[in-house]
């Protein structure tokens, strides 16, 4: 090791922690202590190797990076100081003294100090999340970047406390201020919620706070620190959703939910003596979705909406109950008041012509009024409402009904009716009829339409007209059809088997025809069957056509598209227009026996069915007579060229399986089909 000049005190030097060495203007190592030499051996490498000559002799340190032996990387900084000479002269003896620190090991404190700040800022961006120090000794407060900038403010700029004051929401700042007092006085963790406005705007932002208080040992407080979390979309959302809880999002009406909550109240101990309620239907609604589309439907609901409340009394409370199904709560209402109101809103609501992208649309209501009797509660009272609707549209829609009791004697009898039904259906004692549809112009049976009895051990009969109103109204005449279909399939299969080509028509319920699923479930049961689909026909009538235009439209093509047969029953009982069967692939139509049964005494019938006939061949399809029960009427239709005839002249209905052991018994009656 280089001797250090004597005025120099080497052994105190060589005992210093601080790598030393000297060098000469030309950068020869003198001299080093055995600090240096440490930190060579550590480097691995010889320290008068390295670059310290970069420092500047009395100019500011320096830092080197210097590999290691064992591939890591250690960093030194250096710093350089010139040494007085010990010489005189012309060429004074200059030396330079080094010093050298590792700092590795605090260079990787700062950047682990410096990454976590990042890291701690860029987490607060990105969970909107600011933060804030309040040190109570000095009354100074810190706000973090993050925080001044959820609040319109730039990262730089100054801001203290009374400026912050100034942005709290006023309702909201007596609050803020009375949890933190408490919680310094109690030295206890705090929570709040609260408004602010941006700096640069009046925008409002809701921001929620968590906080702590730090005190020293003796229980002081100290400091305070919090976080502020930005949750303005949040509760947005959750107001949003706590109002869609509460209002129908089409009409921003009450909905279900609240208007049975309000129905609860008035109708509870506290509520007014008397209360009457209003069930509102719109008449034929779905013909305006299916004939002009959800959007116009979703107009006229806004509409009505607007229309309703204008027309209500004071204190009414409208509500949507859901799709075109409104009611309204009257307080302190009598039933004679509220009949009056439900037949002005009718009055009012058929003479307002709703204006919807530019055309003119009427729409009628019918309306169901039901009083509070004070033993019923709020179920009871919509019950009775929807009793007094089902009559207001039985007697032919656009007028308002009072609820009575014979309107309850009648649902019990309905529901009786589906009862016997449901027990036939389950014991065997549902069956079906088959009666003949006739070519009328050679008298030769094309198919046979199988209508539905119900024979179980009860005196009075009853047939379709009966039982089908009130099964409509539920989810039984889904199985009720499918029942249907697959007993004339079997049927069907066994003819076959038998060498006999049959052909059967059924009806469906507009409740099937409302299941998408219903027509691939029909082509499917016949191909399980290995019954040719040109052996079965549907039959739907008119009115429920035209109630659910797009449903038939679906289930016909379906249908016509695997070979089954399609027909519209009673044809003209309802609108008879012939804009539908433009829209709808029919096979066959069915005209009403309304016409048909006078039409040998002339007068206007013989023409309608000759509009029918022309109209239906036109388009492709076949036309079928109902309700022949007299003989003159054969030559007459088939003079006016309708195609078939069914009737009780033509063929009386016979139960299905007479009509099976008949036609496909050896040597039986043949039924074969052309």
């Amino acid at each position: 090791m280089p001797a250090l000049p004597s005025s120099v005190p080497a052994a105190v030097l060589d005992t210093t922690s601080t790598a030393l060495l000297t060098a000469s203007e030309r950068g020869e190592v003198t001299w080093y202590n055995r600090a240096a030499q440490r930190l060579g051996q550590l480097i691995g490498a010889d320290i008068g190797s390295l670059p310290f000559a970069s420092a500047v002799p009395d100019g500011p340190a320096v830092e080197l990076r210097c590999p290691t032996a064992d591939g890591t990387l250690r960093h030194l900084r250096v710093t350089c100081r010139r040494l007085p000479s010990s010489r005189t002269g012309p060429e004074p003896d200059s030396r330079l003294v080094y010093e050298l620190t590792d700092v590795t090991e605090q260079r990787a404190d700062r950047r682990r100090a410096d990454d976590y700040a990042w890291r701690l800022a860029h987490i607060e961006q990105l969970a909107r999340v600011g933060t804030w120090e309040w040190h109570l000794p000095t009354d100074q407060v810190e706000w973090s970047p993050t925080l001044k900038a959820m609040i319109g403010l730039a990262p730089e700029t100054a801001l203290d406390y009374p400026t912050y004051r100034t942005l709290i929401h006023p309702d909201d700042l007596g609050m803020i201020e009375a949890t933190l007092e408490r919680a310094i006085r109690e030295a206890n963790s705090f929570t709040y919620t609260h408004r602010m406005y941006q700096a640069d705007s009046r925008q409002m932002r809701v921001l929620e706070c968590y906080g702590e208080v730090f005190t020293d040992e003796s229980g002081k407080p100290l400091r305070m620190l919090g976080t502020a979390h930005d949750i303005t979309e949040i509760r947005q959302v959750q107001d949003e959703l706590a109002y869609l809880a509460e209002h129908d999002p089409l009409t921003g009406l009450p909905n279900r939910r609240a208007l049975t909550a309000r129905m609860s109240e008035l109708t509870g101990a506290d509520g007014p003596a008397t209360t009457a309620l209003l069930l509102i239907d719109i008449d034929n609604f779905k013909d305006i979705n299916d004939l002009r589309g959800h959007a116009v439907g979703d107009e006229v609901l806004r509409l009505l909406a607007r229309l309703l409340t204008n027309h209500l009394p004071a204190g009414a409370v409208l509500g949507r109950l859901g799709g075109d199904e409104f009611a309204v709560l009257l307080p302190s209402c009598q039933a004679d008041r509220a009949l009056a109101i439900g037949a002005g809103l009718c009055d009012t609501v058929a003479h307002t012509p709703f204006a919807v992208r530019g055309e003119p649309l009427r729409v009628t209501l019918s309306i169901g009024a039901a009083p509070l009797d004070p033993a019923d509660d709020d179920t009871l009272l919509l019950a009775h409402a929807d009793l007094a609707l089902y009559q207001a549209k039985g007697e032919g829609r656009n007028r308002a009904r009072l609820f009575a009791p014979e309107q309850q004697r009648l649902a019990a009898q309905r529901v009786d009716l589906v009862s016997r039904v449901r027990r036939a259906l389950d014991n065997g004692q549902l069956q079906l009829d088959a009666q003949p549809i006739i070519d009328l112009a050679d008298a030769r049976v094309r198919s046979y339409e199988l209508l539905l009895r119900v024979r179980d051990d009860q005196h009075r009969k009853i047939g379709p007209g009966d039982f089908l109103p009130a099964l409509e109204r539920g989810d039984m005449i889904y199985e009720l059809d499918r029942w249907v279909v697959e007993t004339a399939t079997g049927a069907l299969a066994s003819a076959r088997a038998a060498g006999v080509e049959l052909r059967l028509d059924v009806n469906i319920s507009s409740r099937s025809l409302e299941d998408p699923s219903f027509g691939d479930w029909v082509v499917g049961t016949l191909a399980a069957a290995a019954v040719p689909a040109t052996q079965l026909g549907l039959e739907i009538t008119e009115t429920t056509a035209i109630a659910n235009l797009a449903a038939a439209r679906r289930l016909a093509s379906t249908l016509t598209s695997a070979g089954c047969r399609f027909s519209l029953d009673d044809f003209g009982a309802g609108y008879g227009s012939f804009v539908y069967l433009k829209h709808l692939p029919f096979s066959a139509v069915k005209i009403a026996g309304e016409f048909v049964r006078q039409a040998d005494h002339g007068g206007s019938d013989p023409i309608l069915i000759d509009a029918v006939v022309r109209a239906a061949h036109g388009l492709g399809m076949r036309t079928v007579a109902e309700h022949i029960d007299r003989p003159e009427l054969v030559p007459v239709l088939r003079g006016l060229g309708v195609d078939r005839g069914q009737g009780y002249h033509l063929g009386r209905p016979e139960p299905l399986h007479e009509l099976m052991a008949r036609t496909t018994a050896p040597g039986g009656v043949s039924a074969t089909i052309s």
